[in-house]
């Protein structure tokens, strides 16, 4: 048989409070039954769907991602290594442009980065007289699909 957590034992076992647990769960990102006492209890694989929203959440996946995800796991059953290998590589590409997207700011946020601000000292030599603000609002160097090649 497998075994099943109250509310308080998910809270402390996934370091989320018991609040946004029931967040979750009216979200329909998690799911509980009541036992005859009318008390919550959770299925241990609900830890593993925690952790995937807290990591998610941190790396900038909104919920509705989060939860479009979790709705291609099976209900009624403990999901699989297959199940969360069908969901990650949904998020793959995804994951692969944020990831090259957080790459390019760390990388290139100190120089020039296309916005027409002219106020760093490599701006007239990658963007001289404001070119990239012909090309499209915003910083033109770091937005993935627009970066110019710098010299």
């Amino acid at each position: 048989m497998a075994r099943e957590f109250s509310v308080g034992e998910i809270a402390r076992r996934s370091g989320v409070a018991v609040s946004a647990l029931h967040f979750y769960e009216s979200k329909g990102l998690i799911r509980s039954h009541r036992t005859a006492g009318n008390q919550r209890r959770y299925s241990s694989d609900v830890l593993r769907r925690v952790a995937v929203i807290r990591v998610g959440q941190e790396v900038g996946i909104s919920l509705a991602e989060i939860a479009a995800a979790l709705e291609s796991l099976p209900d009624g059953r403990t999901p699989t290594r297959q199940d969360w290998a069908i969901l990650s590589q949904g998020w793959a590409a995804d994951l692969d442009r944020r990831i090259l997207q957080l790459q390019k700011l760390r990388d290139g946020l100190s120089g020039c980065i296309g916005c027409g601000c002219m106020s760093i000292d490599r701006c007239p030599m990658y963007n001289p007289d404001d070119r990239l603000g012909a090309e499209g609002p915003g910083p033109r160097r770091l937005l993935i699909g627009t970066m110019k090649k710098s010299g």
